[in-house]
């Protein structure tokens, strides 16, 4: 097993793909990580780093995909229209200074923006209890939500998810094979939408948070194209005392050129 990870890990060989370098694109960012996917068609999975696939860690803002779908499900939002009042502060030491989403917003621009207090607010409507029985159902992270001081226990405290669990839980969202209604899957794939090109749809969402002395950054998501789905999710972290300013971008630069690499993308 350790040999094949250490294989799998510097270098991707297939009559599909040919041969994609899958370390060059993190040496590039100058970042430890690793991206896990999964080829729907022929059913394999694809690592960068498959012990790293299996660690589990904060989801931070991914969590805002079956977070939409909960918060759909259960009616405390009817639709990705619906206005959320904005609750006149936040946190800007945990949340960092961000101006542009402190106002009333629509659940598909907070998803869009990644504004954490719309979605804090939300929790506290849907409630632990309800919270736990929609992970569970699902088979999503840990289900340990102690460890938060308040509501947003995707961002601190002991609970976490693995890449490798979600991108099995992003498989799932696409066969609509959790407990939610069509119209919730409809909704939250809607507002996941971020290309839209006549070869390919991509469909994704990103997070960081600052816990534990690090920083934890992640980019899930899938691309669908005519004959093929990919899921993808990676995860960046490094401690915070190190600095490096493209750690933002670099969640999505590294992905990107895997999958261009594998042809995925254009």
């Amino acid at each position: 097993m350790l040999l094949r990870t250490v294989l799998v890990g510097l270098f991707l060989s297939t009559a599909a793909f040919g041969q994609i370098d899958l370390q060059k694109p993190f040496q590039d960012c100058g970042i430890e990580g690793s991206t896990t996917i999964y080829d729907y068609k022929n059913k394999k999975w694809i690592y960068s780093n498959e012990a790293d696939s299996r660690i589990a860690t904060l989801p931070a803002s991914t969590f805002k995909i079956i977070n939409s779908l909960i918060v759909l499900e259960t009616g405390v939002v009817q639709d990705e229209n619906e206005i959320v009042p904005w609750v006149g502060k936040t946190d800007t030491v945990l949340y960092g200074y961000r101006p542009d989403i402190y106002h009333d917003m629509p659940i598909r621009e907070a998803f869009e923006k990644s504004a954490g207090w719309v979605y804090v607010e939300l929790a506290k409507k849907v409630g632990n209890e309800r919270y736990l029985d929609y992970l569970k159902k699902s088979g999503y992270g840990n289900q340990d939500l102690s460890g938060a001081e308040g509501a947003d226990f995707w961002n601190f405290g002991k609970f976490a998810i693995s890449p490798a669990n979600q991108v099995s839980f992003l498989r799932d969202f696409y066969e609509e094979k959790l407990p939610f209604s069509k119209r919730t899957y409809e909704i939250v794939k809607r507002i996941m939408v971020l290309e839209k090109t006549d070869d390919y749809t991509l469909r994704a969402k990103t997070g960081w948070t600052r816990y534990g002395g690090n920083d934890t950054g992640w980019w899930v998501g899938y691309v669908e194209r005519k004959d093929n789905v990919y899921f993808f999710a990676t995860r960046l972290i490094k401690p915070r005392t190190t600095p490096n300013r493209r750690f933002t971008q670099c969640r999505i630069e590294i992905t990107k050129a895997i999958l261009r690499q594998m042809q995925v993308l254009d």
